[in-house]
């Protein structure tokens, strides 16, 4: 049952929860790995995109969603209200196309300001677009608060991929009903963690999709099928193809960050010749930061800017720092960033993303990075399944399922799988992206398709266009990307009226 609501919530519900209070006392590298989330990106380096209102023509409701989809006990029938959003401004009724965008981790609102491939494209295929938020975020939230959904690992049981899919499937075959679309194919659009469901709900429920559109999914980045440095290897050759001697010079700082830092007055030294907006506690903190710029301009640029040809070009013209490395550092760190009063450690809310991802990564999205001497940044930290599902067992009181993954959904020896299970999955990377390193980056048949781009970043090509600065290469990967869906309806469509010639009734 769906109820109309004309008015969302505020994005971040920013509560002092259990999770929040537990996570500050945790320090492991492992709840330090940077995040897929595409909004947490765009939110640092492009803000003036989710500061655009969500489009005009967007329709709430709230789906009643069961709990637990898998189970049989009477509270497994206990409900919630999922939030979903429809775009029917273009729709063709009948048996035109469903576009449905599967939200991740993090509310629904910033994916409707961010995400343009949906309803860019409406009006060419006449399709209805949808926008489903992920169980336990923004206003889909079970157990009647955020809160009490995160109080403890008996409600968090109900956290995972598989209980999301599921309610996509019922939310999707609901809508299919109340518009009269029983044939009308469905696209299912995915970025990141999301791309990673748009593909296994192509695998589960291909009586519902038709096809996935995968942006930047990572769903080779478990276990052992993608080396564990390979995040970090991207990272640095970006930095290296960029400038060699930007390069040198990180790789220089990390030890006079400790050398100073280790001074009886390091900190105070560091925060002031890094504008820190809070002192810095210790030399860990600067080194973190520097590591999580590093990734992050790396994961998320868009052209025509090129956050790490600013960084990089400003360290190389520090002609003024003379033989001062940290000196050079800083001075990149404020032209990357712009004008601002300060740079590093600003206090910041706990966001939704914050809270509910690292159960999810401590529960089943185990991706394994390591860094390691081939990288460029410091400390080496190598992968250790036995700290990670400590870590995880100290935090939550239960421990990972690491191999889950590949064995609900696959991804050893993907090739081989899926061109004699599966079609109709566009799996696009951009290059520059680290997470492409857990992609599929070459075609596995004729109608699962790679589709990745040299200078491409995370999830670019379903962010909304810029007809004034995308580049020629970036139209066209979006143009491909539309032929090939409408292929595939075409197909389908092709298909139906050939049924409907043989059988003693229609289908439609």
């Amino acid at each position: 049952m769906a109820m109309n609501s004309s008015k969302a919530s505020p994005q971040w519900l920013l509560l002092a929860i259990f999770i929040s209070s537990a996570l500050n006392n945790v320090n492991g590298f492992w709840f330090k790995l940077p995040r897929t989330s595409l909004s947490r990106g765009l939110r640092e380096h492009y803000p003036r995109i989710l500061e655009q209102n969500i489009p005009d023509g967007f329709e709430t409701f709230f789906y009643n969603q069961t709990i637990d989809h898998f189970n049989y006990r009477p509270e497994s029938f206990t409900t919630f209200r999922q939030r979903y959003l429809i775009y029917s401004k273009h729709w063709g009724g009948g048996q035109a196309p469903i576009l449905a965008f599967m939200g991740a981790e993090e509310p629904i609102d910033d994916d409707l300001k961010a995400i343009g491939f949906l309803t860019e494209n409406s009006e060419r295929l006449k399709a209805l677009v949808v926008f489903m938020e992920h169980r336990y975020y923004g206003q889909s939230v079970p157990f009647g608060s955020r809160s009490e959904a995160l109080n403890n690992t008996n409600n968090l049981g109900y956290f995972n991929s598989a209980q999301a899919l599921a309610d996509y499937a019922e939310i999707l075959l609901h809508i299919k009903k109340t518009h009269d679309a029983t044939y009308s194919p469905v696209i299912v659009v995915g970025g990141s963690y999301g791309g990673e469901l748009a593909t296994w709900f192509r695998l589960k429920y291909p009586h519902i999709a038709l096809g996935a559109l995968a942006s930047s999914a990572p769903v080779l980045y478990y276990e052992d099928i993608t080396p564990h440095n390979a995040y970090y290897s991207i990272v640095t050759k970006n930095y290296r193809d960029t400038s060699e001697t930007c390069y040198q010079t990180i790789l220089k700082s990390w030890a006079e960050i400790q050398r100073v830092g280790e001074l009886p007055d390091g900190a105070s030294i560091l925060s002031k010749q890094f504008k820190t907006c809070t002192p810095l506690r210790n030399e860990n903190e600067l080194r973190d930061a520097l590591a999580g710029m590093y990734s992050s301009t790396s994961q998320y640029g868009r052209p025509p800017e090129n956050p790490i040809e600013k960084f990089c070009g400003a360290v190389d013209k520090a002609t003024a720092c003379g033989k001062d490395i940290l000196c050079k550092i800083a001075a990149g760190v404020f032209a990357q960033k712009g004008d601002r009063p300060c740079y590093i450690n600003k206090p910041k809310n706990r966001t939704e993303t914050d809270e509910g991802w690292p159960w999810q990564s401590c529960s089943e999205m185990v991706v394994p990075m390591s860094i390691d001497e081939k990288t460029m940044l410091r400390p080496v930290n190598l992968f250790n399944l036995t700290e990670v599902i400590d870590q995880c067992q100290q935090q939550y009181g239960v421990p990972p399922r690491p191999n889950w993954i590949t064995t609900y959904y696959g991804g050893h020896d993907i090739k081989l799988t899926l061109q004699r299970s599966t079609g109709n999955i566009i799996f696009s990377n951009g290059l520059r992206d680290p997470y492409s390193a857990g992609g599929v980056l070459k075609n596995i048949s004729d109608n699962i398709i790679a589709l990745p781009t040299v200078n491409g970043s995370h999830c670019l090509d379903i962010v909304k266009s810029n007809k004034t600065s995308d580049p020629d290469w970036l139209v066209q990967q979006r143009e491909t990307e539309v032929e090939i869906i409408e292929g595939w309806i075409a197909k389908y469509d092709a298909d139906l009226k050939a049924i409907n010639k043989w059988i003693p009734f229609k289908l439609q």
